[in-house]
């Protein structure tokens, strides 16, 4: 078998998912190759000379190759204004080898002028015309190098997000073109969002041997005439490089759990999606990430929970993970604490990344998100004292949000600024299919079948466009703001922050 993790996402740490996959067959044992097309996507187009340089493309060719260096070393991150103009630079490179085919390219996304991740008949399009792909130069040539040397019978694709699925499908094509006989599976979040929905059907029949929502230890082990529930052992990053990610080490990617242990936000697509919460013993992740981090000597661990327990915290701070780490985590009783906020930080914790969503209690009660603004308060202060960087994130728009909330969010956010150490402001999606969908006069947010997302009429005239002047005329703007949201590293955001913080 062979796994893949198409572009484009932020190519800063190894693919969990694949990793987690090889982990399951390599247990059992069954030969398996993975490969980061992604990664390996991205630095053989910065390789390819696009041309049409202007004076400020000229500058980053000039420096491409310090600049990547740059970003894959930790002398890299010691100094932030040279870390962005590194990252501006290698971008700048991206957006101009992507211009010749009306693609705007960047570290995080991939946006095609002509055609929609959204629309079903347009991956099809993908799917029929791979050579249309900005990365078919690269993929061509080297999976038909893989299909030639590891004659594999299946190849699986992970498609997480809407950023990889037009080249994604066009891989899945260029494969089929190549041997009919090859089974081509997809799999991977977005897969499993469009497979919950409850008015699916599948138009991708006949392109794709199989659509697997959820884990897929157990469809992968079947390909290979094996029943296994369970006991897939711990994910495998051998095939992954060091060197290469944009991060100043290995950045260690795990998941103690799926779904959500909390599970009753009413904007939540894992409730709109029935995604139940399954956590890994404690005791099992801990026993994972010692031997993981033995293997890899991660510079950083990184836990993709939607929200670590407070279990999990908790054995984390008596039990080390190995090296430095970071995740979500909701904002509960236990991080006003200050002995806890202590012993995460000896265990190794350089930053939490905070749901908090608004700084109006109605609002947050609302949404059933069960914070209470002065426990986030002494969390805040407690986390600071601590030492561990907070990422805060809020959501404006919301349906119970009304311009007086949205002002009590920024009187919040400038009260606690001091311990707040980076932000994240969004507007809120309704999902299409969640439970307070038919509460309100909803339409098609985007154009296509595979939106996961609608526009609705807010109660009191609260809609996006009117949320968005907000943020960017009044709250980006505010003398107590403005200097978190400029801390924020371009394009990795989260994912390059905990650099930022101490010790890492």
């Amino acid at each position: 078998m062979i796994l893949v993790h198409p572009p484009v996402v932020k190519p800063c740490e190894a693919p969990a998912g694949v990793a987690k996959l090889a982990g399951a067959l390599k247990r059992h044992p069954i030969p398996c190759t993975v490969l980061d097309a992604n990664l390996e996507g991205l630095l053989d187009l910065l390789e390819r000379d696009a041309g049409h340089h202007d004076t400020w493309t000229k500058v980053a060719s000039r420096r491409l190759p310090g600049n990547l260096e740059l970003l894959t070393s930790r002398e890299g991150y010691e100094n932030f204004d040279r870390y962005k103009r590194a990252v501006m630079g290698v971008n700048r490179m991206l957006e101009t080898a992507a211009r010749s085919k009306e693609i705007r390219l960047s570290f995080a996304n991939y946006i095609d002028q002509k055609l929609s991740p959204l629309r079903s008949a347009d991956l099809i399009k993908a799917w029929k015309n791979p050579e249309e792909n900005l990365f078919y130069p690269y993929f061509s040539e080297r999976l038909l190098g893989l299909l030639e040397t590891h004659e594999p019978k299946v190849v699986g694709l992970s498609l997480n997000y809407l950023s990889q699925a037009l080249c994604t499908f066009a891989m899945a094509g260029f494969l089929k073109q190549e041997s009919a006989r090859l089974k081509v599976i997809l799999g991977g979040g977005l897969i499993t969002s469009w497979m919950n929905r409850p008015d699916w059907k599948n138009p991708f029949r006949g392109l794709v041997d199989l659509m697997v929502p959820g884990p897929g230890e157990e469809t992968l082990l079947s390909f290979a005439g094996l029943s296994v529930k369970g006991d897939y052992g711990i994910p495998d990053y051998e095939g992954f490089s060091s060197e290469d990610y944009f991060a100043p080490g290995f950045i260690l990617p795990y998941s103690a759990s799926s779904g959500c242990y909390w599970g009753k936000c009413s904007f939540c697509p894992e409730n709109a999606e029935g995604n139940a919460f399954r956590p890994l013993p404690v005791q099992e992740v801990v026993r994972d990430l010692r031997v993981l981090s033995d293997r890899r000597k991660p510079v950083l661990i990184h836990f993709l929970d939607n929200a670590m327990s407070p279990t999990l915290l908790k054995i984390l701070s008596e039990q080390p993970p190995g090296a430095p780490w970071y995740g979500f985590a909701r904002i509960t009783r236990e991080l006003k604490d200050p002995d806890f906020c202590d012993a995460l930080k000896r265990s190794g914790c350089r930053m939490l990344k905070l749901g908090l969503e608004s700084g109006d209690q109605e609002v947050l009660d609302s949404l059933s998100k069960g914070i209470d603004l002065a426990i986030a308060s002494s969390s805040l202060k407690a986390l600071k004292r601590a030492g561990i960087a907070t990422y805060v994130y809020l959501l404006f728009g919301t349906p119970a949000e009304s311009p007086e909330a949205a002002e009590r969010t920024l009187e919040f956010t400038v009260k606690h600024s001091g311990a707040i150490d980076f932000l994240n402001l969004a507007i809120f999606n309704m999902p299409a299919h969640g439970a307070d969908a038919d509460k309100f006069e909803t339409k098609d947010f985007y154009e296509g079948d595979l939106t996961l997302y609608k526009s609705f009429a807010h109660p009191v005239g609260w809609d996006r466009s009117a949320a968005r002047r907000f943020i960017d005329r009044e709250f980006k703007r505010h003398p107590a703001v403005a200097p978190i949201l400029r801390r924020d590293p371009p394009f990795f955001t989260s994912n390059h922050a905990p650099f930022f913080c101490s010790e890492v």
